[in-house]
């Protein structure tokens, strides 16, 4: 089941997401009640509603499964064509976006590192403004005017969280998830506030953290796939082109810590919350690895196997 926020007529929606049409779930439910049952279905443009562990999560499944087989031929007057609705990003304001860095080990041995054995090492985990760097699907990415010359994208399967949880184990902790969705971790590699400051011992760590907060520098969409639907999230398929050329291409059996890992080294020191996004490192491909950054009028597409496709162009700050 793959679940989209978008705007139609000016009203915000929740609808069954495929790349050439929008099933909006309210009419799906109502066209259901007319041949079977009324669903307990909340009315809420909130997508943890329906996703597990949601209080329509059950309903949803339902309706899902009966679009599947019988409800397309009643619904084809119902549909709305993709293109013809602004798709938001899933989530507008989870309380806390969560990046790793470092999480594939080809990656970093690109950037000029060696890669840790998972055993001897941890995940390093940091954070982004939720409300000024999330982008809708489509949306542009904006390369600021105060640091223009070293933007970068990272492509990123992005976990989002059903249920408030702490010390939960690796075994246990998929049970906390809601679904998955796409995240490009856009980043300036050579943001360097201040240029005529006296240095400091933890300069360059800084100059990296904040080089991730620009306004923009977090797309995400354009779906939340169920986690039912994705039993397994390290078998996934992974591929970003820029302007139609791949850039990045590998699978999410590449990360050191996988999904589940994750959320347990998190999970024992931070409370998660339901709507908290964990995005989980990026493969080798970035564009650092060989001096070539986005410019304004580039297209960025990101994919990832079972969820969608991620769109963005790239403008430059007016």
């Amino acid at each position: 089941m793959r679940l989209c926020r978008y705007r139609h007529h000016g009203q915000i929606a929740v609808g069954f997401y495929d790349e050439t049409h929008i099933t909006p779930i309210q009419l799906a439910a109502a066209s259901y009640a007319a041949v079977e049952d009324k669903l307990p279905l909340p009315d809420s443009n909130d997508l943890l509603e329906y996703l597990p562990n949601g209080r329509g999560a059950a309903a949803a499944r339902t309706l899902s499964q009966w679009l599947d087989q019988a409800g397309p031929a009643l619904l084809t007057s119902k549909k709305l064509p993709t293109s013809s609705v602004e798709l938001l990003v899933p989530i507008p304001k989870p309380n806390k976006i969560l990046l790793l860095a470092g999480n594939y080990a080809k990656h970093i041995e690109e950037g000029g590192g060696k890669a840790a054995e998972r055993e001897e090492t941890f995940p390093y985990v940091f954070l982004k403004p939720p409300t000024t760097t999330l982008t809708d699907p489509g949306k542009p990415v904006v390369i600021p005017r105060v640091s223009p010359h070293a933007i970068d994208w990272e492509l990123e399967l992005a976990v989002v969280m059903g249920r408030r949880c702490k010390g939960v184990s690796a075994a246990d902790a998929l049970h906390y998830v809601a679904g998955y969705t796409i995240v490009n971790d856009i980043s300036n590699r050579r943001f360097k506030p201040n240029p005529d400051r006296k240095p400091r011992d933890r300069d360059n760590f800084f100059d990296w953290l904040h080089g991730k907060w620009h306004d923009s520098f977090c797309p995400c969409g354009p779906c939340i796939t169920s986690a039912d639907k994705i039993t397994d999230p390290q078998q996934l398929k992974m591929k970003l082109t820029v302007n139609g050329e791949v850039k990045q291409d590998a699978t999410t059996n590449q990360m050191i810590f996988p999904v589940a890992a994750v959320i347990e080294f998190i999970a024992s020191f931070v409370t998660l919350e339901p709507g908290d996004i964990i995005s989980t490192g990026t493969p080798e491909g970035v564009g650092h690895a060989k001096g070539t950054y986005l410019k304004a009028g580039d297209k960025l597409l990101g994919s990832i196997e079972q969820i969608g496709e991620l769109a963005s162009p790239v403008i430059a700050e007016e």
